[in-house]
Order: structure tokens, then C-alpha cells, then sequence
């Protein structure tokens, strides 16, 4: 049997299934009913573990609905930090960062890491050479920021995400362009240069768009956080097997 991976952001649901270490073919869902598409990823097979990572605590209802499709059900939310007191790590974390951190520290063990996800917010996560957590920040996403100056200033339009922006504006939407993408270089430079001799790992969605601006060497793992819980649910599959 597979293990079944899902993570609920702030956003999107996205899901693969899991042999070990190894993900499947990766899902991708938008919408208020996360339970039934859960469901409908286990019509053809049942999950040995499904390991739910949820940025909102799942209700009794939906766990009792999503226990019956698996031979374990691992739920991590603000209700269960078992599992990041277990690895080492701050009850605060929320789980996709928790995962990243995992995964990364399972990558490129023995090195420090220092970790970018960018979603709909911004967090940067360090890890020392021996795997212990030296701590992060969260800021707003990319995409967060566009919407913020148009939601918070009467005056200034909503902008889209430029394909190539200016180092300086010459117009109200160049200017907001180069704006936040400078903002999120400058900071991300500044990070990077806390820890020179680290690893840096950018995920998320926004991954791939920063890391070809950037001036140091940058790895990219996409699914950095569905790593990670792929990592945590073998875990419990290894335990039942011992």
C-alpha cells in the first residue's frame, strides 16, 4: 500500500501519493470541498498512512470520513504538534514549514540550511550543520504583497506579477513592479548573508522566479514540503513494520 500525502495551505490543496521517499504524480486542488477530493484519491486504492497537514484544524467529522480510507490516519494541525516536538522543532511551526525544514535537513545532511518558501507568505527558515533549528521570520508572500498595496491604498491599481520588471519604475505600475520584486531580492540577500556558509533551499511557488535573480547558488525543490511529509509518514510506517 501507498502513503497518501495532502497538505491543505492557505490557498490550494495540493496532494501525491508516496513509496517511501519517492512521490507519485502531484495534485492540485482550489475549492471549499477538500474532503471529497481527498475522497476521490482513494476510490481505486486505500492509503496505508494518510498524512493530512492542515493549516486549519480539521473538524472530528472530516477525520472520522478520512480514517475510513486508510490504514492510518496522521493528522497535523494546530490541534496535533506531537510530531514537531518529536523532530526537534518548535511547537509554533506551522507544518509546511515543519516538513520543509525535514526534508531539507534529510537532503543535505550535515549542512546548515537555510530555507525560502514562498507562498502566500514568505518564511525563511535556518537549520544549523547538526539538524538543530536556529529559527525563522515570516513576511507577506509575493503575489500577497500586489494585492496588499492595491487592498490598503485607495490610489495605487492592482498589479500582476511582472515577467520582467524594471530595476527602477518609471510609471505608477513599473513602480510597484520593481518595488516588490526588489524588496523580496534585497531581503532575500540580506538573509543569505546571515549564514554565507549555509545551504539555500527555495521552495513554493514563487521558488523558481526569485532563484534565477538571485547572485548565489540556489537548489529548488518544488515539493520540498510534500518531501518532508512523505519523510514523517514513513516514519509511522516503519514503526508498525518493527
Amino acid at each position: 500500500m501507498s502513503n497518501l500525502l495532502i497538505e491543505i495551505g492557505n490557498t490550494a490543496l495540493k496532494a501525491a501519493w508516496s513509496e517511501k521517499l519517492t512521490l507519485g504524480k502531484t495534485f492540485r486542488y482550489q475549492g471549499e470541498k477538500y474532503v471529497d477530493f481527498i475522497l476521490s484519491l482513494t476510490r481505486r486504492e486505500k492509503a496505508e498512512v494518510m498524512l493530512v497537514s492542515s493549516v486549519t484544524p480539521l473538524t472530528q467529522a472530516d477525520m472520522d470520513l478520512l480514517g475510513k480510507e486508510c490504514a492510518r490516519l496522521v493528522v497535523l494541525d494546530g490541534n496535533h504538534r506531537e510530531v514537531l516536538i518529536g523532530h526537534g522543532l518548535p511547537a509554533y511551526l506551522s507544518y509546511d514549514r515543519a516538513a520543509a525544514i525535514v526534508a531539507a535537513r534529510h537532503l543535505f545532511r550535515g549542512r546548515g540550511c537555510t530555507i525560502v518558501d514562498f507562498g502566500t507568505t514568505l518564511s525563511v527558515d535556518f537549520t544549523d550543520p547538526e539538524g538543530l533549528y536556529r529559527g525563522g521570520n515570516i513576511s507577506l508572500g509575493f503575489q500577497t504583497r500586489f494585492k496588499a498595496l492595491s487592498r490598503y491604498s485607495r490610489s495605487l491599481p492592482q498589479v500582476e506579477i511582472p515577467a520582467e520588471p524594471a530595476c527602477v519604475g518609471m510609471s505608477e505600475v513599473a513602480s510597484i513592479e520593481s518595488g516588490v520584486v526588489s524588496g523580496i531580492i534585497f531581503e532575500m540577500e540580506g538573509y543569505l548573508n546571515l549564514h554565507p556558509e549555509n545551504v539555500v533551499v527555495f521552495t513554493g511557488g514563487d521558488a523558481n522566479y526569485f532563484a534565477k535573480r538571485m547572485k548565489s547558488s540556489i537548489f529548488v525543490v518544488c515539493n520540498l514540503v510534500l518531501m518532508g511529509l512523505a519523510l514523517i509518514a514513513d516514519e509511522y510506517v516503519r514503526k508498525k513494520e518493527n
